[in-house]
This record gives C-alpha cells, sequence and structure tokens, in this order.
C-alpha cells in the first residue's frame, strides 16, 4: 500500500488526460508529475520504479505511472539524443515547457484546477497544433507526433509550428529515427478517424518526401488526391490497421493497361514497391502480406464480375482464401476503398459479393473426394497417383464447379 507522500510535494495529473478530458473524450490512462520529490521519496512510500532514462514510478496500488518533475537537453542527434535531469527544484512549469505541443501541456492539481501555462486550452477550442517552445524542433519524432495528432482531432497546424516541421526536415534528423519508431506513429496515425490528415500534414512539413517517397509521387497527378479519400474511406468503414495500410500502398503503380503482358509487369512492379516500402518500415507481416497481396491484385478483384474460372482459381489461391478467408476479406475492402475514392456506386461495392460467391462454389468442392478418387483411377491403371496429379484433379473439379456456377447452373 502507498503511503502518503510527504509535504511540500505536489502531484499533478498531466497530458493526454487533462486534454482528451476537456474535449469531452473517453480519459483512458492517466499520467502524473510529481514536484518536490526524490527517488528516495518514492520508494519509501512503495512506489516501483521502472524508468530507465529518468525517474518514472508505478502506483503500487493504482498502477499508473508518476514522474518526477523534469526538463531535458539536447545533446546528441535524434530521438534519444537527450539528458534529462529531475530535482526536488524542477517546477510545473518546467515539466511542461519540454512537451511538445500546448494541447498536451496542461495539467491539473488535486483539487481539479486547471493548469495551462502555455495556452493549450485556447488552442483546443480553436483547434490548433502548437508547440510550447523551441526546443520543440530538437526532436525528429515530434513531426509524425504532430501528423498523427492531425488524424486524430482534424486540428490545422500552427504556421510557426510549421516551420519548425519543415526545419526539421531539412536538419536530415529524420533519418536519426528507427523504423520502429516511424512504423508505430504511422500505424498510429492510419487508425485515427482522419487518417488523411496525417499524410497531408507529413507532405507540407516534406516529411511524406523523406520518409514515404513512394507515396509522395502519387501527388503528382490525381493519384494523391484519390489516396486521401481512400484512406479516410477505410476509418469511416472501421478498417483494421492492416487494410488501411495496404490502401496506403496499393496505388503505388499506375496500371498501365493495353497488353496482358504489360500490365502483369505492372502488378509486379506494383508489389515490388509495396514490398519495398514495407520492408523500410519493418512493417509487420500480416500488414506487409496485404499490402503486397493489394498491390497486385487490386485491378483483378474491380474486374471480378469478368473474370474467367482459371482466374477465380489463381485469385483465391494467391490470397490462400480457402485456409485464411479473413485475408480475402482484407484484400477485398482494400480494394473497395479504392473504388468507392473514385465513384460512389448506389450499391456498395459488387466485386465484394462475387468474391464471396466464388469462394463458396470452390469450397463446397470436396477436394478429399477428388483426392480419392484421383488415387482409385491412377491404381486402376496401374501407376501411383502423384501430388501433382492429386493437385490437378482438385483444380479440375474447381474449375468445372466455377463454369457451372458462371453458367447459373447448380
Amino acid at each position: 500500500m502507498a503511503k502518503p507522500l510527504p509535504q511540500p510535494v505536489r502531484i499533478y495529473r498531466v497530458g493526454g488526460s487533462v486534454r482528451d478530458e476537456i474535449l469531452g473524450r473517453e480519459v483512458a490512462d492517466c499520467d502524473f508529475v510529481v514536484v518536490g520529490a526524490t527517488p528516495e521519496t518514492m520508494l519509501a512510500s512503495g512506489f516501483r520504479p521502472v524508468g530507465r532514462d529518468f525517474p518514472v514510478f508505478l502506483h503500487p496500488e493504482t498502477q499508473e505511472e508518476y514522474a518526477l518533475a523534469r526538463t531535458e537537453r539536447k545533446q546528441g542527434t535524434g530521438h534519444r539524443g537527450f539528458a534529462f535531469f529531475a530535482s526536488p527544484e524542477v517546477t510545473l512549469e518546467d515539466d511542461l515547457a519540454r512537451r511538445d505541443l500546448t494541447i498536451n501541456a496542461m495539467a491539473r492539481d488535486d483539487q481539479g484546477r486547471l493548469i495551462d501555462p502555455y495556452g493549450g486550452a485556447r488552442d483546443l477550442e480553436v483547434g490548433v497544433l502548437r508547440h510550447v517552445s523551441p526546443a520543440f524542433a530538437e526532436d525528429p519524432l515530434r513531426v509524425l507526433r504532430v501528423a498523427r495528432f492531425a488524424a486524430r482531432f482534424g486540428f490545422s497546424v500552427a504556421p510557426e509550428t510549421m516551420r519548425l516541421m519543415r526545419a526539421i526536415v531539412a536538419s536530415g534528423e529524420l533519418a536519426t529515427l528507427a523504423a520502429e519508431r516511424v512504423w508505430q506513429e504511422l500505424a498510429k496515425g492510419l487508425t485515427e478517424p482522419r487518417p488523411s490528415r496525417m499524410i497531408e500534414t507529413l507532405r507540407d512539413s516534406g516529411a511524406l518526401g523523406v520518409l514515404l517517397p513512394e507515396v509522395d509521387r502519387l501527388f503528382g497527378d490525381a493519384r494523391g488526391a484519390h489516396l486521401l479519400r481512400a484512406l479516410d474511406h477505410a476509418a469511416a468503414r472501421g478498417f483494421a490497421l492492416p487494410v488501411r495500410y495496404a490502401v496506403l500502398l496499393q496505388t503505388l503503380a499506375a496500371d498501365q493497361g493495353g497488353a496482358a503482358s504489360a500490365g502483369a509487369a505492372n502488378r509486379a512492379r506494383a508489389s515490388r514497391l509495396a514490398d519495398g516500402v514495407s520492408e523500410r518500415l519493418r512493417a509487420p507481416s500480416e500488414a506487409r502480406d496485404l499490402a503486397r497481396l493489394a498491390a497486385r491484385h487490386r485491378s483483378t478483384v474491380h474486374g471480378a464480375g469478368g473474370l474467367r474460372p482459371a482466374e477465380w482459381l489463381d485469385l483465391l489461391a494467391a490470397a490462400d482464401a480457402l485456409r485464411r478467408p479473413e485475408r480475402l476479406d482484407g484484400l477485398v475492402d482494400a480494394c473497395e476503398c479504392d473504388a468507392l475514392a473514385a465513384t460512389r456506386p448506389a450499391h456498395g461495392y459488387p466485386p465484394r459479393d462475387a468474391v464471396k460467391a466464388a469462394l463458396g462454389v470452390v469450397r463446397q468442392v470436396d477436394a478429399g473426394a477428388v483426392a480419392t478418387a484421383a488415387i482409385a483411377a491412377a491404381a486402376k491403371a496401374g501407376a501411383p497417383a502423384g501430388s501433382d496429379a492429386i493437385a490437378k484433379a482438385v483444380r479440375t473439379a474447381r474449375l468445372a464447379a466455377l463454369r457451372r456456377w458462371r453458367r447459373g447452373g447448380a
């Protein structure tokens, strides 16, 4: 059980919980700053230390985080190039001054009174993301954080803050960010209500051209605006992160049309571009695989109504749909976002029903019975049935079922 912290120690609730409370949003987690204490004080009161870079403690009962008030000083490059200083002399205002945005630099005391030395409540009211101090420019990760908050709240970025973001990009320090941190921020931004705002903010700052040059090139023509609409459609439909990531990458290679060989070459290029981005970001396998699948087969799904039986089988095999139907669902979800960003059909996305029906037809084929029949036929002919022969028999049966379906037969 926690013991009361001695006077004149003061505890303040800070950061996102104060911001979200003012916005009327659900408060998920609360963070606290402790002013006037030392690590020894916290330990003596039963708090458990967890911070590696600076003193952070867990409350022994609530497990909420309590950090000693601290300042920081830039002493190297990149997101981690900071030295932290915590002591009882550091004030709450000192601690809040090191935070990124005014809307994250507010606190409430134990009486519930708002402490807002940098005008965060005003910026919340007018919907502006504004930096707290010039020290904002010392941390390149803040470019991504601002873009993510733009996607969450739909706020604009203050002109002076955008100038600092551009200065960070020009400094080259974005290159110091670990791929895992870049992915983490991008992934969070993609799952916000307005992911298009993240892309727009990154592009305005110049960061999109550094972090995602393949996506930035889409804005050389109408594909850029199309992508923004597709991302927001994915958010409006509540699609999962892998789908939203696939939407981000599925149009990196423009369709060439024309000969089948040109189309095949373009599909291969599209999947290579998607894989290149995923490798650079070290994206999780589920997101990476769906992005590759959507980049390669987007046009095929759009034209599902006119596919031949062999093309249906190839599509279902590429998605591993018999074993992983949810992956096929994700592919269709991503393609829907692409289609509806161009036009809004009165009856949703027709290929969805066609894909579902084709999968149902193939599932009805009893592959085990077909394999057994193939083995029996081979034995009758005096030759063993190899795996290739069995696979060919199963494929033939599925093609026949798809042909009957296409003709409207049973």
